[in-house]
């Protein structure tokens, strides 16, 4: 949105921060069996955590339009801060550039508290509590959050055992973590999670970047960032009032999450995920510290320490998604071919346009310097292209329709922007079969038939979206359903003034 939005050459990326334990159903969780709010404590809805799930801005119409909402958000807040910062330039230093990585085994690394007491990581375990998941996403069987005790269910425990029983050790540093998987200790076909982690930092001028391997929570984050910043500070490299303290992750390897040692005490989903024990974010932050001075404009003359080497498995991973075995088309047809055409009559703004091909798998081809879908516009007999993948209105969906034979079909959905201009369009698929037995690869298009664009759907859909406004049980045309969020909006500001 924000790169078609400004245009040109423009490429916008957007970080992950400290988002742990944050979430995009900002409706927030309810029991999707009664209604009800889910038990506040440990998200549950009758003792279990599976019908306790979040809910988006737009859950009444799809999560699809949810996510539309929230990146539009994102968008807008950073197209203003693009075009107007809202705070002066910090004063310059030179645009010293400077950066440090290092590796550190976290399983028993000690270090020392800002109060002088000493602490130590363990080898990495997963709690009971993570196969509860969250209620973006549920886990299955009895598993519930905030469990720091050991659990109702012995079965569990003795299939934590079969799998590999933890050591007493293992048991008392993870404390008050019950462990249900030891995958610190586990290494067979190769280690199920990292023990020795990276601990990297980037400076540019004043902004200085903590690149965290896990997902920090947003106090954890916080506390990184401050302690960070007061280090800085107090080794001369950037004053506290011109310093600006981000972090970014997951980067480099994957440590699963990183609470503060309060969120660690409760055991939900982040404290259970929190590998390496209630200090794991302060060895993080101890280990910034000790190596801040390699920001500075003049770093040591030692280079920084290159750490234990971490093993490398990207030869002998194991991957459990299988490959395209072979494509077909149904009985009669060709890949490409229309099964499902656009409509005769015009459509307006608002509407969807949708066309259902013959398919084949989308992973035979990523394309990830072309498209899957395109809409293309007549202007006066030539073709041109208007919408492509970039284009959030534009979807496209694979579906295998048999498994046998391979055969699969591709919608192609297009949801037309208020202020399309009128004319003649046709929609465009991009695909790529794989032949039974050779297993070559072979390139086709699929055309729909024309249709044109014409008025405004606004004048059809505005009578339902007041009548829904009060009385919600009132169904409104599928094809208003995806203006509906914003014209709720509009009308709720008209009401609340009149």
């Amino acid at each position: 949105m924000l790169e078609k939005d400004i245009g040109g050459s423009f490429v916008a990326g957007f970080s992950q921060a400290n988002v742990g334990d944050t979430s995009p159903n900002t409706e927030g969780p309810i029991c999707q069996d009664t209604g009800l709010p889910c038990k506040y404590e440990d998200s549950t809805c009758g003792g279990k955590a599976q019908q306790c799930m979040g809910r988006g801005p737009a859950f009444r119409i799809s999560d699809t339009e949810s996510c539309r909402i929230i990146g539009k958000k994102q968008y807008l807040g950073a197209k203003a801060i693009y075009h107007n910062p809202g705070k002066e330039s910090v004063a310059g230093d030179g645009g010293v550039v400077r950066s440090f990585h290092t590796f550190t085994d976290f399983s028993n690394y000690t270090f020392q508290l800002p109060n002088g007491t000493t602490k130590k990581t363990c080898r990495a375990a997963l709690g009971f509590s993570f196969a509860a998941g969250t209620t973006d996403g549920p886990g299955a069987f009895d598993f519930t959050q905030n469990d720091p005790d050991a659990p109702s269910n012995p079965f569990w425990l003795l299939v934590r055992n079969l799998l590999k029983k933890p050591s007493k050790n293992q048991v008392e540093c993870h404390k008050p973590k019950p462990i249900l998987l030891d995958v610190g200790e586990m290494d067979k076909p190769y280690p199920w999670a990292p023990n020795i982690v990276d601990i990297q930092m980037f400076r540019v001028g004043q902004l200085a970047i903590i690149i965290s391997p896990g997902e920090a929570t947003t106090m954890s984050g916080r506390r990184w960032k401050k302690a960070v910043a007061k280090e800085l500070n107090s080794a001369g490299i950037i004053s506290s009032g011109d310093s600006w303290i981000v972090l970014g992750g997951p980067a480099n390897s994957y440590t699963h999450y990183i609470a503060t040692p309060e969120e660690y005490a409760v055991q939900r989903y982040e404290g259970a995920s929190t590998l390496y024990g209630q200090f794991t974010l302060d060895a993080y932050i101890s280990l910034c510290k000790r190596y801040i001075p390699y920001l500075g404009a003049t770093p040591p003359s030692v280079p920084i320490p290159p750490g234990p080497s971490p093993p490398i498995n990207t030869n002998n991973s194991i991957s459990l998604i299988g490959g395209v075995v072979h494509d077909s088309p149904r009985l009669g047809k060709r890949f490409g071919d229309v099964l499902t055409d656009v409509a005769s009559t015009p459509y307006p703004s608002g509407s969807s346009v949708k066309v259902v091909f013959v398919g084949a798998n989308p992973r035979n081809n990523l394309r990830l310097d072309g498209t899957y879908a395109a809409v293309e516009r007549n202007n006066g007999g030539t073709w041109n292209r208007v919408r492509d993948d970039t284009d959030w209105d534009l979807v496209y969906q694979w579906k295998r329709t048999e498994g046998l034979s391979g055969q699969s079909e591709v919608t192609i959905s297009w949801t037309i922007e208020q202020g399309t201009p009128a004319g003649q369009y046709r929609i465009k698929y991009y695909g790529d079969s794989k032949r039974p037995f050779t297993g070559k690869i072979t390139a086709f298009e699929g055309t729909s038939g024309t249709f044109n664009i014409g008025s405004t759907q606004t004048k059809i859909c505005l009578p339902y979206f007041i009548i829904r406004r009060y009385l919600y049980s009132i169904a409104s045309p599928k094809e208003c359903a995806l203006t509906e969020y914003y014209y709720q909006g509009w009308l709720g500001g008209l009401f609340g003034f009149l």
